[in-house]
């Protein structure tokens, strides 16, 4: 039997989350580095795959949006 992965810890998680027009959300950055692969590796996963996840799971960001995030990470 293959090893188990470790969990993330709830702290790393719960530190992720953002609320993006009233919904609780975690930016596909911070779920690619939780499984440890990269964000263009993940998003390709979820095209590739969408039948698996519910129709609200993913949705784009504005420009505007895009860039108060931006500025408030840094």
């Amino acid at each position: 039997m293959p090893p188990v992965a470790a969990l993330a810890p709830v702290e790393d998680i719960a530190r992720r989350i953002l609320t993006i027009r009233g919904l609780r959300v975690i930016l596909d950055s911070d779920l690619a580095s939780l499984y440890g692969v990269t964000t263009r590796q993940f998003n390709q996963q979820v095209r590739r795959n969408q039948h698996r996840f519910p129709s609200d799971f993913i949705f784009r960001l504005t420009e505007d949006e895009a860039a108060n995030l931006k500025s408030q990470i840094v």
